[in-house]
């Protein structure tokens, strides 16, 4: 399946690393202009020098609602958004885990994603553009995962926000839609196989295709959800796990 983003304006945050990265240099190696958002200037420095004049950096903190909307609101009337940025710190039991660490983690994996679409979706609505906003979520906001409780719910919150504007943007053709990848071998990723080390093992263990994703494994249905190939796909869950949340291994 070839993707064609000529002509088309898409905005991806947590662009400087993982899979905003390769997404960013996907959308434009297939011609889009991406707006790629990031707190590290350094790295989306790095990409501008590989991508060129088609990637336009944002530096700013998505947690920060106030500067993230400042950042923003400046910005041209887009064709697509992927709220890609996303945190899993250290968990620990879910009868001790403190408000401020589910906080710190809905700051970013929910509320920044609802103040970014509430920002571009309503451009788009005013401008009378069709388009599609991606949100990466993940397998942890539909199954529970052992110490991860800050995590799980602010995935499952990220889904049901996913529908919510997936009814509310359906009729000015805006579709919405969640990704939900398994573990991605990325920094993150990898971090969060050294938290939960017995739990990696145990998933992986439990994935009939045997391994956790590449990169490229994400970015291929992102891809998707983007484009016009998928234009009667909106307000949907979309599992990319090898297998995972369907296997019970006896």
């Amino acid at each position: 399946m070839a993707f064609d983003f000529t002509g088309q304006t898409i905005l991806v945050t947590g662009a400087s690393r993982g899979i905003g990265r390769e997404l960013t240099k996907a959308l434009i190696k297939a011609g889009a202009v991406v707006y790629g958002l990031a707190r590290n200037k350094d790295l989306l420095d790095i990409l501008q020098q590989e991508c060129g004049e088609h990637f336009k950096p944002i530096v700013v903190d998505v947690s920060d609602w106030d500067a993230t909307r400042a950042a923003i609101e400046v910005l041209p009337v887009m064709d697509g958004v992927v709220n890609n940025a996303g945190v899993f710190p250290p968990g620990g039991s879910a009868l001790q885990m403190s408000k401020d660490l589910i906080q710190m983690t809905f700051d970013v994996n929910v509320w920044a994603p609802i103040n970014i679409i509430q920002i571009v979706g309503s451009k788009m609505v005013s401008a009378g553009k069709k388009g599609s906003i991606v949100n990466v979520s993940s397998i942890a906001g539909l199954k529970s995962v052992n110490h991860s409780m800050h995590y799980c719910l602010s995935k499952a919150a990220i889904d049901m926000v996913t529908r919510q504007f997936a009814v509310e943007l359906g009729p000015s053709n805006i579709r919405v839609n969640s990704a939900n990848p398994t573990i991605v071998y990325t920094d993150m990723g990898n971090a969060v196989i050294g938290y939960l080390p017995d739990k990696g093992a145990t998933m992986l263990g439990h994935t009939p295709m045997g391994r956790f994703m590449e990169t490229e494994d994400a970015v291929g249905p992102i891809l998707y959800l983007l484009s016009g190939h998928s234009s009667m796909v909106t307000g949907t869950t979309n599992i990319v796990d090898g297998g995972l949340f369907c296997y019970i291994k006896t």
